[in-house]
């Protein structure tokens, strides 16, 4: 009356599940996008800050000051946002969009 089903009976198709998301690739072209314009305006940063420390007549003394007084924190965000850039760009990779 009842048929036994024995475990090799049933056939089970090989899922292979896709983890992709489309909005994935827009999430890491803005992040993209915000560590290299952190990086371009620490980098002008750091070459004002040492222009205006290196020679006397490029800056103010204000400006010169200023760098003075924050050339050590500029050095430390350098650091900072170059190995988060560079992990992003190993874990991911730096996709601009081009």
């Amino acid at each position: 009356m009842y048929s036994t089903i024995r475990p090799l009976d049933v056939d089970v198709p090989d899922i292979q599940p896709d983890f992709s998301a489309p909005f994935f690739q827009g999430f890491q072209t803005i992040a993209s996008y915000i560590l290299a314009a952190a990086l371009l305006v620490v980098l002008i940063m750091l070459i004002l800050a040492g222009a205006a420390l290196a020679f006397r007549g490029i800056a103010s003394d204000r400006v010169r000051t200023w760098a003075g007084e924050n050339i050590l924190w500029i050095f430390i965000a350098a650091a900072v946002l170059g190995s988060a850039s560079g992990l992003f760009q190993w874990f991911v990779g730096f996709d601009f969009g081009f």
